[in-house]
């Protein structure tokens, strides 16, 4: 009661509970974008390690086709045995340039992909504090609204400083939270840049090393007698050779201009593909 008798006047405490409804809100949206980055995440390093096992498999299978040839020859007469063993010897350094391929994916994909686990991890734990302190303002707020109720006006000051402290520091939460969340998406949009240059880089390597090998490779059985008149043109099988050999040329220098653009240093392990 009032000195003059009327009823103490008691804020409504609805402003501030709207506010916590808002902030539910926002942790809620946070939430679900943290949960997506997180299936996203997940979805691509599965798929790439995926790749990389594949591609490990398919070295595997190659080496037994090496095997193979090398038996092969050993039943055929002496140009042939030649050819074989050129084309057996050649495919076997494509396996070796493909084993330091699926290392680097291993590496320089995968990994960092598996390391946003943790990231993740550590965003969820900042969330949860949140959270905490979002049930704090509530609780709070709860026992300013039940002071309203019954008109304990003697408590309501304690119950209103409990209640603007509390929600101070939800509001302080929610945008460090928000700032911490933004910072994660912007992260990942960068890593997600760098993982997939590393990765479009280990194939050209691979591929322009490949490439480069089965032209020798092609050269060699091109150049191998069979025991039959070549009816071949040279000049059509010198512009074939000259063609093989320009794009080689020609996906080298991209990658190599790929290389200057990414300003990469040669990584360890990499003495396959040069």
């Amino acid at each position: 009661m009032t000195p003059t008798g009327g009823k103490a006047n008691i804020k409504p405490a609805e402003p501030a509970r709207m506010n916590s409804l808002f902030a539910s809100v926002q942790v809620k949206h946070l939430q679900r974008g943290l949960r997506h980055a997180e299936a996203q995440m997940a979805d691509m390093c599965q798929l790439l390690a995926s790749y990389a096992r594949q591609s490990a498999k398919l070295r595997d299978q190659a080496d037994m086709l090496v095997a193979r040839l090398f038996d092969f020859s050993d039943s055929e007469d002496a140009e042939i045995q030649v050819g074989l063993r050129r084309l057996a010897q050649d495919f076997a350094l494509v396996q070796d340039y493909r084993h330091a391929q699926v290392q680097r994916l291993e590496t320089q994909v995968v990994a960092p992909l598996k390391a946003y686990g943790g990231i993740i991890a550590n965003t969820k734990a900042s969330m949860k504090m949140f959270r905490a302190d979002l049930r704090g303002e509530l609780k709070e707020l709860q026992k300013l609204e039940n002071i309203r109720l019954n008109n304990l006006a003697a408590r309501q000051t304690d119950a209103e400083v409990n209640s603007r402290k509390a929600s101070s520091n939800a509001q302080h939460s929610l945008m460090k939270m928000e700032e911490s969340i933004t910072a994660f998406h912007h992260q990942k949009r960068k890593d997600f840049k760098r993982i997939f240059m590393d990765f479009i880089t280990v194939e050209m390597i691979f591929h322009a090393k490949a490439l480069e090998v089965y032209s020798h490779a092609f050269q060699h059985l091109l150049d191998t007698k069979t025991g039959m008149h070549n009816q071949e043109d040279p000049r059509r099988r010198e512009r074939n050779v000259s063609k093989n050999m320009s794009k080689v040329r020609e996906t080298f220098r991209l990658v190599e201009e790929e290389k200057r653009r990414s300003g990469k240093a040669k990584r360890p392990g990499s003495h396959h593909l040069g």
